[in-house]
């Protein structure tokens, strides 16, 4: 009885004392979101011009219904040489208009590796004048009705004012560019017509021509630029330019294996030759051209445009004759064009196409040139509109295919490698690794609606979306 009672009086005592307050209970914190992925975009209305997005892009495994971009770094394609623009003799000329400080920044911006450079890696070159020069020339230029056989007379004098100081200003920025060179008409006294517009070159000058090509070689050497590959001939199927010449394939093949091949062979000459430099409408050009037996070995592989055919020709060429290159080396945008509807074009076949066509380089067409479409030859482009236009000596903009290109060549430098990604739906992609091991995804919504996406790696994936018509590169 007398345990009951203590038992009751203490548990009596504990229901009549205050009760100690209670700790309130820690809610659990959230997981810290890290941003994975840097996502830079370009829009068709132009708001957003190639700018990076502050929005928090992490991996994940929350499952959604949209499609998934699989990008998949176990199987790989071919290693990129780069993306850039033709420096032709008209652009240099408008870029040494500037003054030296406004030149040197926009070099920097074009060609630098700073956060603020779009580290263009690959430049082509007309040998002598393309269309947009001034005025068509050739390094060895005789008065009518003369020749110079043993190139005497050769000289790059034409370009010294000019291009070459503009290609040495960019080489003191970035000395490992590769610049692929092309004629767009030879000397006229060694063609049929003795004109630049059209003709074609005289069978007894094949030799000559070829060692045309070797002194080109050696005086650019000599100016310390080293030419990484040459064409025989800008567009051979295309006469009608200023200036131009025709250059069948069976032409082109025989003046391969008889004179530019063991030319380059005696002079101990490694420039890479790519043959054709022409639309995508004529793979059978091309394919000829390589299906001759003694001019296959000289040949490093082909180059292609677009204003003709599908891109899908470029993997013809890479499955017909696989240990072959392919490249693609032009295409305008017009005076006359349209901003979003250039950029989606361009990105979905000259980037995205032709990278997934087995390219190593995505080449837009001028680099440069004034507010009226300038220079160029009489008869020439008078169209083509620069990634650059230069409206004064301390003045320059942007144009589409300067954002074209920059999605790629500020995010892939020269090494990476294309790695395998599907494409869903309107959503044109294109994916690679780079020599450090990043990531990265170039996207066009080539559709009439927004999108969203995810981007799924190894298992986890993001979340993003774009605009009918915005290019997003995706960097990780």
């Amino acid at each position: 009885m007398k345990i009951f009672l203590i038992a009751f009086l203490t548990s009596l005592v504990a229901e009549c004392s205050p009760s100690s307050p209670q700790p309130t209970p820690t809610p659990p914190t959230p997981p810290v979101v890290t941003n994975d992925v840097d996502f830079w975009l370009t829009k068709g209305d132009q708001s957003v011009l190639l700018k990076k997005q502050s929005a928090i892009l992490g991996f994940g495994t929350v499952y959604n219904m949209y499609p998934n971009i699989e990008v998949n770094d176990a199987q790989t394609f071919q290693t990129v040489d780069g993306f850039g623009y033709t420096l032709t003799g008209g652009s240099a000329e408008v870029i040494n208009q500037l003054t030296t400080v406004k030149k040197q920044e926009l070099l920097q911006e074009l060609f630098g590796s700073s956060e603020n450079s779009i580290g263009i890696s690959y430049l082509r070159l007309s040998i002598a004048a393309s269309d947009l020069n001034s005025a068509p020339f050739s390094y060895d230029d005789m008065p009518t009705g003369q020749t110079d056989v043993n190139l005497a007379n050769f000289s790059l004098a034409p370009d010294m004012t000019n291009l070459i100081p503009v290609l040495k200003a960019i080489l003191a920025i970035n000395p490992n560019i590769k610049i692929m060179a092309t004629p767009w008409s030879p000397p006229v006294w060694m063609k049929d017509n003795n004109s630049f517009i059209g003709g074609s070159l005289q069978p007894q000058y094949y030799g000559v021509y070829a060692q045309y090509f070797v002194k080109y070689i050696q005086k650019m050497k000599a100016e310390g630029i080293t030419i990484d590959a040459i064409c025989p001939q800008n567009e051979p199927l295309h006469p009608g330019n200023n200036p131009s010449m025709l250059m069948t394939a069976s032409q082109q093949a025989e003046f391969i294996k008889n004179n530019l091949g063991p030319a380059f062979q005696t002079a101990g000459i490694n420039t890479k030759i790519v043959i054709y430099d022409h639309n995508c409408d004529r793979p059978d050009y091309p394919i000829a051209v390589l299906s001759d037996t003694a001019a296959n070995p000289f040949i490093d592989g082909a180059a292609f445009h677009l204003y003709g055919g599908d891109i899908s020709a470029l993997s013809s060429i890479h499955e017909t004759f696989p240990n072959k290159n392919v490249y693609f080396t032009e295409q305008w945008t017009s005076s006359e064009g349209n901003f979003g509807g250039d950029l989606r074009w361009h990105a979905k076949n000259v980037v995205i196409g032709s990278m997934r066509n087995w390219s190593k380089i995505a080449l837009e067409w001028n680099l440069a040139n004034d507010s009226s479409f300038g220079p160029h030859t009489p008869g020439g482009c008078s169209q083509c509109k620069g990634a650059i236009t230069i409206n004064s000596a301390d003045s320059y903009v942007r144009n589409v295919a300067y954002y074209i290109i920059a999605h790629a060549s500020k995010f892939v430098p020269f090494g990476s490698t294309r790695i395998a990604s599907n494409v869903q739906g309107n959503l044109s992609n294109v994916a690679f690794k780079t020599p450090t091991g990043k990531i990265v995804l170039i996207v066009v919504n080539d559709g009439n609606n927004a999108a969203q996406f995810n981007i799924k790696y190894n298992g986890r994936w993001i979340t993003s979306s774009l605009e009918s018509g915005a290019v997003g590169t995706y960097v990780w």
